[in-house]
């Protein structure tokens, strides 16, 4: 199949996030002949890159897309309407029999082009991204607002006739299906790793036990993120563990330099470790020598449909891990001993990071084998890319929804 795919984020290398998935997809469509071309922002060196992936770039240079440029939010309000154009102009002299959306920003842009060429769609959803914006100051999210947003966002598959949905969760899966579009056309396929990028670590028995303990988190480090909840726990676990290291992996966002502000103000004496912007193909290096990673969320159903990969990460290398309940993460790693579920509350969250402190080293001899072994067999993207594309050239073969009512 000669596939238009298309992302609001530049393709290679990843920023973090969903971004890195794209490149295991695509990987995994040339592998099995398909012609993929990429409508996507600008990439640093288009020519590198097509030869590397085997892929056709077409890329938006009108302004600067990420997710750490200015102005973004209304970026991505307008992309959708460029992307389409984008896709369109290549169109008119070529024929797609395919078109792969990555995120709810690119399936509008997939919706559109759906009803203007008739090509069949695939919406990849790997997130629920507005409703992250619960937990936004209001003057940023306001309420009414935002439940359009929500309600635009799950209605797209439905609204613009896809031909079939891709979902990071079987929460988000479940929220497609509730608004009418049918379960057999919904795979939710999880988020993965990269077990290349992860390898496990044993760990290692002659650390000092006096050493200080080091809690590590990565990623985008956003708003639903860091809040109330990791400020009061880190409060918490500073009083009952003094000298404890925070390492933040990741770009120092505006999010980032307001917690910790407010970390100064709350508990002063805080050992922080910041990174600043890691490639995803070095994070692991930042976080191999840690106690306990974290993933301290704040309450949304964005995050409750998330399938967060700082917990595959974390398993993936043998670290323990403190999370808040999550509805898909409590749902998935139900049976998992290295994992520890709080409540959504600071307290709760610094007592679930302090349980791990004490026997943290015993519980990863004991299980944490296991669970690398786990997720390395479930959730590599290889192995996910591969349901992803046979599901894909299922649809494709089937002849889409119009031949399906």
């Amino acid at each position: 199949m000669r596939i238009a795919f298309l992302t609001h984020e530049p393709f290679y290398p990843p920023s973090g996030g969903g971004s890195a998935e794209a490149i295991y997809l695509v990987q995994e469509l040339v592998r099995r002949k398909h012609e993929v071309h990429i409508f996507c922002p600008a990439v640093s060196d288009s020519r590198a890159v097509m030869k590397k992936f085997g892929v056709h770039l077409h890329e938006f240079h009108t302004w600067k897309m990420g997710r750490y440029a200015r102005l973004r939010n209304l970026k991505y309000l307008l992309f959708p309407f460029f992307l389409s154009r984008l896709v369109e102009s290549w169109a008119r002299k070529h024929t797609f029999d395919l078109i792969l959306s990555q995120h709810a920003i690119a399936a509008v842009a997939a919706g559109k082009l759906k009803r203007k060429l008739g090509i069949p769609v695939i919406m990849n959803f790997l997130d629920y991204l507005t409703a992250f914006m619960e937990t936004w100051p209001s003057y940023l999210a306001p309420p009414a607002l935002l439940r359009i947003l929500k309600q635009f966002e799950l209605s797209l598959p439905r609204r613009y006739r896809a031909d079939a949905v891709l979902a990071v969760s079987d929460t988000l899966a479940d929220l497609f299906k509730n608004t009418g579009y049918p379960p057999d056309r919904t795979l939710p396929i999880q988020y993965g790793f990269d077990s290349e990028l992860f390898p496990f670590y044993e760990p290692n028995e002659k650390t000092d036990s006096k050493d200080p303990a080091i809690v590590v988190m990565h990623g985008s480090l956003d708003h639903h993120h860091i809040g109330s909840i990791a400020l009061t726990s880190i409060r918490d676990i500073c009083q009952a563990r003094p000298g404890t290291i925070f390492r933040f992996v990741g770009q120092r966002t505006r999010t980032l330099e307001s917690f910790l502000h407010r970390l100064e103000q709350v508990a002063p004496s805080t050992a922080v470790e910041t990174t600043g912007f890691i490639p995803y193909s070095e994070v692991c290096r930042h976080l191999q020598d840690a106690s306990v990673g974290i993933v301290p969320y704040e309450e949304s159903t964005g995050t409750h449909c998330a399938f967060v990969a700082k917990i595959v990460e974390y398993l993936a290398i043998g670290l323990p891990v403190a999370s808040t309940p999550l509805a898909n993460a409590k749902r998935y790693f139900a049976a998992e001993p290295m994992i520890r579920f709080s409540d959504f509350d600071g307290p709760s969250f610094g007592q679930a990071v302090l349980s791990w402190l004490p026997d943290a080293k015993s519980t990863r001899s004991q299980f944490a084998k296991m669970a690398s072994d786990r997720v390395r067999e479930n959730l590599d993207w290889r192995v996910i890319c591969r349901r992803a594309v046979d599901f894909i050239e299922n649809i494709a073969q089937s002849g889409g929804l119009e031949r399906h009512p």
